[in-house]
């Protein structure tokens, strides 16, 4: 049996430049990976199959098609006679979040597959997997910082950094992805012009930065603003900002002591928020933002 582990991928930004002529929005984003994560086993069966459990599992117990079976089934189309077998995921990330929760699995089912066959994950026929399966599947292949342009499948190179506490706040509204950027209100051709972000004490390597998103969403889902104003009020956050499209937000904090005090005054607070603490890595950056 394989075990492996798909953490939340985090937008430390999230630069929307515009909105291409064939629909899709141009990206330039700084993605993260934090120690919070799904968990997915696989083990040899002659049929494939996945079971759900977890705290987030009845949120997609009902889907027809999980990404897991998804990338399962666009793998063995791309490698044929290959074996699968039985997903057991436990599903501990919010759904439709912000955080990447589906696209990790997947790219974590595909890193999965590839090593129950001794197929390198560097064949080009596994990117090419992750890039049928969503715009964010590629970039968690890896699980490793770095940057992501265009709709998301350019990467540049992974960087190195260091790890930092970090604490992730979801309350329990789930953001339609879609939703957010029709918001934008970006014509397929036009360019975006974001506001001057405010000055902040944030760590260097995001200064200057922002999620392009935050607004949109905000307007979709108001209680967002409560979660960054609860993770702003906090002794030891260093920044507050809300990840890919939402509702998710994190925190970054200079000490683990303060990032779990802060957890355990919103959980006080807020019993039915979903509250995590963990660590991530903050790279540095090779080149100006």
């Amino acid at each position: 049996m394989l075990r492996d582990t798909a953490p939340a991928k985090i937008n430390l930004f999230l630069h929307v430049r515009g909105r291409r002529p064939d629909g899709y929005h141009e990206l330039d984003s700084l993605v993260s990976f934090a120690s919070i994560a799904d968990e997915l086993t696989l083990a040899p069966a002659e049929t494939l199959s996945l079971a759900i459990d977890g705290p987030f599992a009845p949120a997609i117990a009902g889907e027809a098609e999980n990404l897991v079976l998804k990338a399962a089934r666009v793998f063995s189309a791309a490698f044929p006679g290959t074996l699968t077998g039985h997903f057991h995921l436990t599903k501990n990330l919010p759904v439709a979040s912000g955080i990447g929760g589906g696209s990790s699995d997947a790219a974590c089912a595909l890193r999965m597959l590839a090593s129950a066959n001794a197929i390198p994950l560097y064949d080009s026929r596994i990117m090419e997997c992750a890039r049928a399966l969503g715009a964010d599947v590629p970039v968690c292949l890896e699980r490793q910082p770095r940057r992501m342009l265009g709709i998301g499948h350019d990467l540049e190179t992974p960087l190195s950094g260091e790890e930092w506490p970090v604490l992730l706040v979801n309350p329990g509204v789930a953001v339609e992805t879609s939703a957010v950027f029709a918001k934008l209100g970006l014509r397929a051709g036009e360019a975006f012009s974001p506001a001057r972000p405010p000055a902040s004490t944030t760590p260097r390597v995001l200064g200057g930065t922002r999620n392009d998103l935050e607004a949109p969403a905000m307007a979709i889902a108001p209680v967002i603003r409560q979660v960054l104003a609860a993770l702003n009020a906090s002794s030891g956050c260093r920044m507050a900002r809300m990840s890919g499209s939402g509702a998710t937000c994190f925190g970054i904090f200079g000490r683990h002591a303060e990032a779990q005090a802060t957890a355990e005054m919103i959980q006080a607070t807020h019993p039915h928020w979903w509250v995590a603490s963990g660590t991530i890595i903050l790279p540095d950056m090779e080149k100006p933002i």
